[in-house]
């Protein structure tokens, strides 16, 4: 007797989210279903090395479409690893055995961002689900390879689910979809043929149509059935390429980009990388799964391969295939493989190799490249220290020139005569930055600064000390020099020794009253020499973190405690001049620190810092505003 079941992790909400979204595209269905089927026979094919019972030597593994216009049933089967009772209610009535609302409200997101959504199921991994698309119930039986028992489960894509036992002759799973009336198309032996054909042609397995000819069924291979990546590339069309890409990837959008390569010599592997166009959901996170699939001797030995990718390349998509790693590989032995470090280099390599083509020849593709993937690969710098050459002509950044983005080398081209620094600024946007009080000396220069704005970019940016011989330069740092060379920064600060000369007790008074009434806030207090019309900002001392990495760390409680940075005073605004003459007139002790403490919130928000006490702030400022309209009025 049949178990009835709900259905797990918002499945009904997903269901209805696939089909809507996808409706139009409902071609769709057989790719995905044929996908997973090649991927069961894989699976077997690799568990089958270590375990030759799982598997008949005279029992060729295959797919089969079986269509019944009769019946108004079209059955997907594969003799491959099949599934085991627990592993049906896994794979099949939870969504990516993800329980959260969180993944369905990812999914409405990209639905509203995209008009038709066409990249739901390949985002989100739910493409047996595409099975609702054409077919008003489904129905699979499926039995574990190495097991004697058999489950069927059944759903009409509503609610939930049922399970109970069934009869098989042999290892595998058998989808069988319960077309609906306008969607008999796809029982037409000739529509079959044509989907396979654009599809899955290039699938490593034969897939057979069961035709009925003088009513008797008629089993025909009808896919080419050769590994693509084998192949030479004169022999594989640019839709041979698309289609293999989102069988890979179950993207239903084509690749930027792909590589195909064979290696000869003392090492022999072949591989096809892509560059997709858009991030799956999961790319910055920490579980996020690598692209790269490994093939030994045409053998599926396993996905997401992370010891032939590295994780600054994590959204790259591609299969490789050695001639001479074992069969029976483990991750362990992958781990100290001098064959597998060749591989790897050869991956990072040509994907590397993709980007720069995409660069060179599309400028606004390579823009939304770089928009979607280029916080991911800025991560490269950090972590892959010796490909930081090639990453660094491949980096693009927003500057304060505002017009569009920029590579490094076009920036050095612009850079102003006698300038011998590249300048960048770090922070939260660049609207932030483009106001940022630090690039007022900057601007007074007419200097073109680089606006630094993903999180990874203040640690990116320590493994790239200089670019074509010019030294990176933050404007934010306590030491920023802004002359065309020593001599000229040496004139620069006689000349603001002079201007000061006449004020220097006035200015130390400042200072002093200052420094006591920030001391837990900051480290030093100075005189700025980067300000011209801002009376103040906050500059990293040496090793600091840019405050709005610190806050991002802190938020996610790792106990890194609060830097107290430095603090720079524009002796000459209105505002400084002010104060100096309400401390040398002893006004009330309160009045000044009031004042100190509103400048000193002034310069939180002006770098996109929050202020520490909101309250007191506003009403400090009240307070400040009141006095102000009455003295306004008292002198009317």
């Amino acid at each position: 007797m049949a178990d009835s079941h709900k259905f797990e992790a918002e499945v009904s909400e997903v269901l209805r989210l696939v089909v809507n979204s996808l409706y139009t595209h409902a071609d769709v269905f057989l790719r995905e279903l044929v996908s997973n089927a090649s991927d069961a026979l894989d699976k077997l094919r690799f568990e089958s090395i270590e375990t030759p019972s799982l598997r008949s030597s005279d029992d060729p593994l295959k797919i089969r479409l079986i269509p019944d216009p009769d019946k108004g049933t079209l059955t997907i089967s594969d003799n491959g690893i099949g599934m085991s009772e627990e592993e049906l209610r896994q794979h099949l009535g939870t969504i990516a055995r993800s329980g959260t609302k969180e993944f369905v409200q990812k999914m409405q997101e990209a639905q509203k961002a995209q008009a038709e959504g066409v990249q739901l199921i390949g985002q989100f991994g739910v493409g047996f689900y595409s099975s609702f698309l054409v077919a008003d119930s489904v129905e699979v039986v499926s039995r574990r390879a190495g097991s004697s028992v058999s489950y069927r489960w059944c759903s009409d894509g509503q609610d939930g689910y049922t399970m109970e036992s069934a009869e098989s002759d042999q290892s595998g799973t058998q989808i069988t979809l319960h077309m609906k009336e306008d969607k008999k198309e796809y029982l037409e032996p000739h529509r079959l043929r044509a989907l396979v054909t654009k599809f899955s042609d290039y699938l490593g397995h034969p897939i057979e149509l069961v035709d009925q000819k003088d009513g008797a069924p008629v089993s025909e291979v009808i896919n080419q059935g050769s590994a693509l990546w084998q192949r030479s590339p004169s022999e594989v069309t640019d839709e041979q390429y698309e289609e293999f890409y989102k069988h890979l990837s179950h993207d239903w959008e084509s690749a930027l980009q792909h590589k195909h390569f064979k290696v000869e010599g003392t090492q022999m592997f072949a591989g096809l990388v892509f560059l997709p166009k858009r991030a799956p959901f999961d790319l910055f996170n920490g579980e996020s799964k690598h692209g790269v699939r490994l093939h030994v001797k045409r053998v599926f030995v396993m996905d997401n391969c992370e010891e032939l990718l590295p994780r600054w390349l994590r959204f790259v998509r591609g299969v490789v295939d050695s001639e001479d790693l074992p069969l029976n590989v483990s991750r362990e032995m992958l781990q100290d493989s001098r064959i597998v470090k060749t591989i790897r280099k050869q991956v990072v390599n040509h994907s590397l190799a993709m980007m720069e083509s995409l660069a060179e020849e599309d400028a606004t593709a390579y823009k939304g490249f770089w928009t979607t993937f280029g916080a991911v690969l800025k991560e490269g710098l950090h972590f892959k220290a010796e490909e930081a050459d090639r990453i660094a002509k491949l980096l693009r950044y927003e500057t304060s020139d505002g017009d569009g983005i920029t590579s490094l080398a076009d920036y050095v081209s612009r850079m102003k005569e006698g300038q011998n620094c590249i300048y960048y600024a770090a922070g939260t946007s660049a609207e932030q930055l483009a106001n940022s009080p630090h690039l007022e000396a900057i601007r007074e220069r007419d200097y073109e600064v680089l606006f630094m704005t993903d999180p990874v970019d203040p640690f990116a940016v320590q493994s790239l000390p200089e670019f074509d011989g010019k030294p990176l330069v933050s404007v934010m740092s306590e030491d920023l020099k802004l002359g065309d060379s020593d001599a000229d920064d040496k004139k620069d600060d006689e000349k603001d020794d002079e201007k000061d000369s006449d004020k220097d007790d006035e200015s130390e008074i400042l200072l002093s009253r200052v420094k006591s009434v920030l001391s837990e806030k900051v480290s030093e207090v100075r005189v700025s020499k980067r300000l011209r019309k801002s009376p103040l900002c906050l500059v990293l001392p040496e090793g600091g973190m840019e405050p709005h990495i610190e806050r991002l760390l802190r938020e996610q409680q790792l106990g890194l405690p609060a830097a107290k940075r430095i603090l720079e005073l524009n002796s000459d605004h209105a505002v400084m001049k002010s104060l100096r003459k309400l401390l040398i007139a002893d006004s009330s002790e309160d009045t000044v620190t009031s004042l100190i403490e509103v400048l000193y919130d002034q310069a939180l928000i002006a770098e996109g810092s929050p202020v520490d006490d909101p309250t007191k702030f506003a009403q400090q400022l009240t307070d400040l505003v009141t006095g102000a309209a009455g003295a306004a009025l008292a002198g009317d």
